[in-house]
């Protein structure tokens, strides 16, 4: 579980910043972003993107990557990608302080924030990716037809998403919190601090009402043509003076004219019921039936898919592209920066080309000195053999105990290498891949390319 700590927020500079949003820059096409290009990206005026790299590896606001499969680089933690959101949030005058942690679920994370004015605000981080839920694909339509996508660019899209349900809902009179702001993965709304969660509440004076509340909600969503998908005890909070039931989370939302929509429908009105004859002990025939709903809105098609309406694309693309303008200066830094990081990818290619052929022509080379040294064992051995037959009848003991020594030293030397070799080669694989191990390979590359000149 990834816990939010913000203590090294105040501490940053700008050129850190810049550093982490090269990097974010550099995932929308990289698994694994290589320092260079980070470098190139950040456009720091005084260099030293590598020292501020390493700053940020040791607050784990970035992670260093190495492997046969994704090359070497640097990767963005969802604590750096906190740090991003709550700045911009910050830039924004929309938060200046984070509190405790007031709930936990399987997408997500909710906070405690301070607003300008003493105000308090909710703060959800969404987390996809843990081990509780990674079942996407399966669950949620955020894939479309890709293969596979970052967890973090994920997580930012189920932002989106529920920003513009929840704006879209609470804009035409639904019970849900107003929303405020957010900004990549970090949804920021109303902090409802009279309410509690619907599992939490024992007791009813009177369960009847609560009951009609929610079955009212239910049907309201169903006359906007949405259908809540998850409508449960869990996302609903219930107003301890009024009674109001509130309704939160809506990344699974359906549209009535789902091929499903029947049984999300009825599943969440049988949700409700079941709760409420085991906890409260009531139970009602009057539920609302799927067939019997009236659309009146199109709510489900003024929201596309992805959870944007047309003017949240536009004011959207807008702000995104106010922070890349900021982040990577002037319009001519950004053509030089293009041109550095076309010439920095073409040059990574070339440098891992290299040492992909150096290793495996020290593999190749090891496998021909084990064949060889096997093939003369065996020709030593047959040769032996001729060799002490035809000696025997000629030398004297004396004579053939010598050779025998000297076959038998020789063997031993040959052994002995090849052992060696086997070692150091085992030794390679077991030394942790860390940016040190890296500078001493190609170090150790370079000796043994010093050796082979000594030839010629």
């Amino acid at each position: 579980m990834v816990k939010l700590d913000v203590t090294m927020l105040r501490y940053l500079t700008r050129e850190h910043f810049r550093v982490l949003t090269a990097v974010e820059m550099g995932m929308k096409n990289h698994e694994v972003v290589p320092g260079p290009l980070i470098a190139s990206i950040a456009a720091l005026k005084h260099g030293g993107a590598h020292k501020i790299i390493k700053d940020l590896i040791k607050h784990k606001l970035l992670a260093y990557v190495h492997n046969h499969k994704k090359g070497e680089g640097y990767r963005l933690t969802y604590s750096g990608y906190d740090y991003l959101a709550l700045k911009a949030l910050a830039t924004r005058d929309v938060l200046n302080s984070v509190g405790n942690q007031i709930g936990v679920g399987k997408e997500s994370d909710v906070y405690v924030a301070g607003g300008d004015e003493e105000k308090e605000y909710a703060l959800k981080l969404h987390r996809l990716g843990r081990t509780s839920f990674r079942q996407l694909k399966n669950k949620r339509d955020y894939h479309k037809h890709r293969q596979s996508a970052s967890w973090l660019y994920l997580s930012r899209i189920a932002a989106m998403k529920e920003y513009a349900y929840m704006k879209a809902l609470h804009d035409r009179g639904l019970s849900v919190p107003r929303p405020i702001d957010f900004n990549r993965h970090a949804v920021v709304m109303e902090l409802l601090s009279n309410c509690c969660p619907l599992i939490q509440v024992r007791n009813l004076e009177d369960p009847g009402t609560v009951y009609d509340e929610c079955m009212r909600l239910i049907v309201s969503l169903a006359e906007h043509g949405l259908i809540h998908g998850d409508f449960n005890e869990f996302n609903l909070l219930l107003e301890e003076d009024s009674l109001k039931v509130i309704m939160i989370d809506f990344p699974q939302m359906v549209s009535t004219s789902h091929e499903n929509a029947k049984f999300y429908f009825d599943r969440d009105v049988e949700c409700i019921r079941s709760f409420f004859a085991k906890r409260f002990h009531f139970e009602s025939e009057l539920y609302p039936n799927f067939d019997d709903i009236s659309k009146l809105t199109s709510l489900d098609v003024e929201i596309s898919v992805s959870g944007f309406t047309k003017e949240m694309d536009e004011s959207l693309q807008g702000v995104f592209n106010k922070e890349n303008q900021e982040d990577s200066g002037s319009e001519e830094d950004s053509e030089e920066l293009n041109e550095h990081e076309n010439v920095t990818a073409h040059s990574e290619t070339e440098e891992s080309k290299v040492s992909f052929n150096k290793e495996k022509n020290l593999s190749e080379t090891v496998e021909i000195l084990n064949k060889a040294v096997k093939e003369d064992n065996e020709n030593v051995n047959k040769s032996d053999e001729e060799e002490v037959d035809e000696e025997a009848k000629e030398e004297s003991e004396g004579e053939e105990g010598t050779e025998e020594r000297k076959r038998e030293f020789v063997k031993t030397r040959v052994k002995r290498q090849l052992n060696k070799e086997r070692k150091k080669l085992q030794a390679r694989r077991l030394r942790k891949s860390g940016e040190a191990s890296l500078q001493t390979k190609a170090r150790r590359n370079d000796r043994e390319s010093m050796k082979g000149w000594e030839f010629f």
